[in-house]
């Protein structure tokens, strides 16, 4: 067919397209990513994982593979948690890299990840860090939150109100001056010990069904709040559920990654997206 490989696959339903470039030759520009992820026009979802080796971007790396990592409005972003577990998979199912544990370059740094038998993987996040307070509005309705970042930047707002009454179909505001760059809002309640309900905003994308990052600055926010920085929680998201572990420097993030569709992308479409 001689078209450009692609596949599709989700993480708690936060969904990917995967475009396997090991030698960094795609031209993957803004409108192209824009394309792609737009759901009418292109495939559908939520950002792009482009699977390259990090040599061929010249990415300081440990690992041979980097995701190279786009939001649904072909932005640049540093890291994403359910991505780089659909990112591992497929290196895993290609036979790019064997099961178990292994390394991913990201612009957030490297991520040491597991993927286990039942091709469910766990990555090391690095740290989430707490960087302060500040306030989203939504629906003109202020909520005080807590900035987490973890490589990316958050804000949680742990909420007494159902998370599921929150209209999240426009953009809730900020303080452009704290998260110049934007910024993840995490919307949260606690279900009991070690267990959360979320839902999230995504810089450069709206409301999705998961995020991973999200997943654990949500975590790292409820037990900063709790006056402590060690602990786990399993956290559901409309998605499913994955399980996360915050302590001091350190991070894990568990959950199932799934490949859903292979095919080629048509070459005079890809032409036409580019601009």
């Amino acid at each position: 067919m001689g078209g450009i490989e692609f596949l599709k696959g989700h993480g708690t339903q936060n969904d990917f397209v995967l475009l396997p470039d090991p030698a960094g030759r795609l031209e993957l520009t803004e409108a192209r990513v824009a394309a792609l992820c737009d759901r009418r026009r292109g495939l559908g979802a939520d950002g792009v994982l482009r699977v390259v080796r990090a040599a061929a971007l010249d990415e300081p790396s440990a690992g041979e593979w980097f995701m190279d990592y786009r939001n649904a409005d072909g932005s640049i972003a540093e890291m994403c948690g359910n991505g780089v577990r659909v990112f591992a998979r497929y290196l895993v199912d290609a036979g790019l890299a064997a099961e178990g544990e292994f390394v991913v370059g990201t612009r957030a740094g490297d991520r040491p990840v597991v993927v286990h038998p039942d091709r469910s993987v766990t990555v090391h996040m690095g740290p989430a860090t707490i960087t302060g307070t500040s306030v989203t509005v939504v629906a003109g309705r202020p909520f005080s939150g807590v900035a987490v970042d973890v490589g990316n930047p958050h804000l949680v707002s742990l909420l007494d109100d159902d998370v599921a009454d929150l209209d999240l179909r426009d953009q809730p505001d900020f303080d452009h001056d704290v998260f110049p760059h934007g910024v993840n809002l995490e919307f949260v309640n606690r279900l009991g010990e070690g267990a959360l309900r979320m839902r999230v905003h995504e810089r450069g994308v709206g409301e999705t069904r998961a995020c991973g990052t999200g997943t654990v600055a949500a975590v790292a926010a409820a037990f900063h709040l709790a006056g402590t920085d060690t602990g786990a929680s399993t956290v559901d998201v409309p998605g499913g559920r994955v399980e996360v572990t915050v302590s001091r420097g350190a991070s894990t993030l568990s959950g199932p990654a799934e490949i859903v569709a292979r095919g080629e992308l048509d070459e005079a479409w890809w032409a036409a997206a580019g601009s």
